[in-house]
């Protein structure tokens, strides 16, 4: 890297510390699908400099300690997951003071997965008013020994439709936008971290 350009990443704050985003991506998920996307938008995340963590949204028990925050759910007959509308209950008002993503998981046919369908309805009226700044919408999985209705198995395209590289592409997305935003070193309260 030349001199002239600096990794943001890396560039140290006032104090000569490293500041890097710190990243929450909580997940709802029914069969470990969409839990096996917020482990991989994570480790990009990671892989790009940044402190990320994947992990469950009913085990989250406050945001305090994450700059910006990745919701996904699992979606079910167009619905988001219940652990998913809990948590952005729960979070209202720390979601809008953050920079917030979302993404879906679920649709069974790599058609539709590829073509990025927009938030179910469901999904839009439970992250209303957020300020998210983008959705994804990813392929699910549903293997022949899920633990669902039988008549599911019957009526529902078995196998894996999540296309792995769009995954990574929209962490690295994140990630880029992440690197363009300013976050305070863990511990110190900065009202502008938001901006872009």
């Amino acid at each position: 890297m030349s001199p002239s350009r600096v990794d943001p990443r890396t560039r140290p704050d006032e104090m000569g510390n490293t500041v890097s985003a710190r990243v929450l991506v909580a997940y709802a998920t029914k069969l470990g699908s969409t839990g096996e996307i917020a482990e991989t938008i994570a480790q990009v995340l990671r892989d790009s400099g940044h402190r990320a963590l994947a992990l469950p949204a009913r085990d989250v028990t406050g945001l305090d300690d994450w700059d910006a925050v990745i919701l996904g759910s699992a979606v079910y007959a167009a619905y988001w997951q219940r652990d998913a509308r809990r948590f952005t209950e729960r979070f209202r008002e720390e979601l809008k003071a953050r920079p917030l993503w979302l993404f879906s998981g679920g649709p069974l046919d790599r058609r539709l997965g590829k073509a990025d369908q927009p938030i179910t309805p469901h999904g839009a009226e439970i992250t209303a008013e957020l300020g998210a700044r983008a959705h994804r919408t990813f392929g699910g999985r549903l293997a022949r020994d899920a633990a669902v209705d039988p008549q599911v198995l019957q009526t529902h395209r078995l196998g894996d439709y999540r296309d792995w590289q769009a995954i990574v592409e929209y962490a690295y997305r994140i990630g880029r936008e992440l690197d363009r935003m300013r976050f305070p070193p863990a511990g110190r309260a900065d009202p502008d971290r938001r901006s872009g």
